[in-house]
């Protein structure tokens, strides 16, 4: 008797941290389904796309990907187009790319089981996109996690801030949270498994509120902090609107809590933050880093901005600028502005050209590198924990991150070589703008 053909399934991810766990989640879900990951396009049978539509140079590498390969469709190969991307586009996705045959969205992943067996039966156009008005949150029976000491816990979803510019709370629908205790039995069972550092997610993870009651963001975090096991918390993205002391006073209390905070600001410009309808001022952000340049640990703390929204004038631009000075980030992720569907800013008139965008990003970027170049080098001599996460044979040196998440390479004798996972003390030699390097502190 012929055994039936092997299911293979090659997965690739686009986007943020909460993508990459959404697609944990799908990998998971088809490995309890019996198909198998493969790591290329060609071995595999159903070749899927986790997409992010935060920003048009994402969506459309997308549609780039899925046009480099619809010749292998005539090999048999299947191909879905999941998330934000999905769940935006919707059934339109078969009109723009015929050759697609599933489109999910990520609140979905439930039913993957059954679109695939629609898969299965050749149907060609299984469709899978959210009610965005669900309250129920995007938790799925099999989560394959794909680092073996760091796990990712989301624990809201959605969006109720609708920003101007962005298109999330039509992708991915208004906030839901997980109860605490829900978490907590998750984050324990990572624990039982050997996980040692936790990643709490949300699209704005600060907004969160427990159904049942119990807990704040807050009172989650130093719980979570806890938990027997773990050594390592973090959370991201913060939401300013929603950032409290307290959450603060729990980084001050529990030291398994990270001190890095990311808390992004979009703009330094009060009149362009009430254009982008962030619900706060320049100076009530402000007063957020104060509270944290006021606790007890050094919290090291990063940002997103956005150059070129409509009407940004050079005066609102130099204050963006000015603010990097105020606050000195430890990092920033730069942006230009990028029109998506269904956005209020959209219809803005006073649109910034393509390259006075790219210049204000360019000259954005390289002030923030040079504010990093200086503000590195206070960590040189200093004995820094690092969780080794990997090791350059070519160059002999480790790899891991602080608990400010910054990224720390160093060398080590032979006979004292770390352990992937391990937590080793390293001291710092060397600053760069990005980085650090130093030696095993034996």
């Amino acid at each position: 008797m012929s055994s039936a053909p092997e299911k293979t399934f090659y997965l690739e991810t686009f986007g943020c941290q909460m993508n990459a766990h959404d697609s944990e989640k799908v990998v998971g879900t088809l490995v309890a389904e019996g198909y198998r990951q493969v790591p290329t396009v060609e071995e595999a049978g159903l070749v899927l796309y986790n997409t992010c539509s935060i920003r048009d140079k994402a969506e459309q590498k997308v549609f780039h990907r899925l046009n480099d390969y619809k010749k292998l469709q005539k090999q048999g190969k299947k191909f879905g187009v999941l998330g934000c991307v999905a769940q935006q586009e919707g059934e339109k996705i078969f009109e723009r790319a015929p050759y697609v045959s599933m489109v999910c969205g990520s609140a979905s992943y439930r039913n993957l089981p059954a679109m695939l067996v629609q898969i299965e039966a050749g149907n060609t156009r299984v469709t899978g996109l959210d009610d965005r008005e669900t309250d129920e949150c995007f938790e799925t029976e099999f989560t394959a996690r794909t680092n073996p000491h760091r796990g990712y816990i989301t624990i809201i979803e959605g969006c109720d801030k609708f920003c101007s510019y962005c298109v999330v709370p039509y992708t991915r629908g208004k906030e839901r949270s997980r109860t605490s205790e829900s978490v907590l039995a998750e984050a324990r069972q990572m624990a039982d498994l050997g996980y040692t550092e936790i990643q709490l997610l949300g699209q704005n993870v600060n907004s969160y509120r427990d159904p049942a009651g119990k807990r704040s963001f807050a009172e989650l975090l130093a719980a979570v902090g806890e938990v027997p096991g773990i050594r390592r918390v973090r959370f991201t993205t913060s939401h300013p609107r929603d950032f409290g002391r307290d959450i603060i006073h729990a980084i001050d209390a529990v030291p398994t809590l990270c001190d890095h905070v990311h808390l992004p600001v979009q703009s330094g410009s009060t009149r362009v933050l009430n254009a982008m309808q962030r619900l706060y001022t320049r100076d009530q952000y402000l007063e957020r880093i104060s509270w944290m340049k006021a606790a007890k640990r050094d919290i090291s703390i990063t940002s997103d901005i956005i150059v070129g929204f409509p009407g940004e004038t050079e005066e609102d631009f130099a204050d963006t600028l000015s603010l990097l000075d105020e606050v000195g980030y430890d990092g920033i992720f730069g942006f230009k502005y990028s029109p998506r569907p269904n956005t209020p800013a959209i219809g803005l008139v006073d649109a910034i050209p393509e390259e006075e965008k790219a210049r204000r990003l360019t000259f954005l970027q390289e002030k923030q590198r040079e504010l990093q170049r200086i503000s590195y080098r206070k960590h040189i001599g200093q004995v820094l924990q690092v969780m080794v996460e990997g090791k350059n044979e070519a160059r002999k040196q480790w790899a891991g991150r602080t608990s400010q998440n910054k990224i720390l390479n160093f060398t080590a004798p032979e006979d004292a070589s770390p352990e992937h996972g391990s937590y080793v003390p390293v001291r710092v030699t060397v600053a760069f703008p990005n980085s650090l390097a130093g030696e095993l502190a034996v």
